[in-house]
């Protein structure tokens, strides 16, 4: 078992370039298996307690699933040479929480045992994307049209190594609370 508070000091700095993307990607998707693996079956489905969208284990994998088959489409579209909708169509980044909410809807009948595979063939799909690009294509700002004025790198942060993370650190604190 390793000390939370640790492990949170070491996971929140966000990457700045690809050598520490690809690290702090697999890093923090190993701890957030291993957290979900070194519960039992009854801890791994518990409901969450009230105030929060994702009500279980479930729900945050689906989330993190769904951000990064997003993610993939937007790299897909962009590199194209063409204009994604993100955050997705129909919604702004405003709208945001009626998207998780509609995400959350397309994936409240999926099992636990088959949104870990479906994430865990996500996170390779996005691993090998990442590895096809050097550091410059991943962290020049401004480098791709369709990334605005970030870097592509740093969407790559936001659907990995943080958004792994953050979902660590909520269940973490929601499994605590049951």
């Amino acid at each position: 078992m390793y000390i939370w508070s640790s492990f949170f000091c070491k996971t929140m700095a966000r990457p700045t370039d690809k050598a520490a993307l690809l690290a702090k990607s697999q890093q923090n998707f190993d701890l957030l298996f291993d957290f979900i693996e070194n519960r039992n079956e009854s801890e791994q489905n518990k409901t969450f307690p009230p105030g929060t969208m994702n009500r279980n284990i479930r729900d945050v994998l689906g989330h993190l699933h769904h951000w990064q088959l997003m993610m993939l489409d937007w790299y897909a579209v962009g590199m194209a040479g063409q204009k994604p909708d993100i955050p997705s169509p129909g919604y702004t980044w405003k709208t945001v929480p009626e998207l998780n909410h509609w995400i959350w809807e397309q994936y409240s009948h999926v099992g636990l045992s088959e949104l870990k595979s479906k994430l865990k063939e996500s996170h390779i799909i996005i691993i090998e994307v990442i590895h096809k690009h050097t550091n410059e294509e991943l962290f020049e700002k401004k480098r791709y049209p369709w990334t605005g004025t970030t870097s592509l790198g740093a969407y790559f942060v936001s659907a990995t190594s943080s958004h792994y993370a953050w979902a660590l650190k909520l269940m973490t604190k929601a499994l605590n609370k049951v």
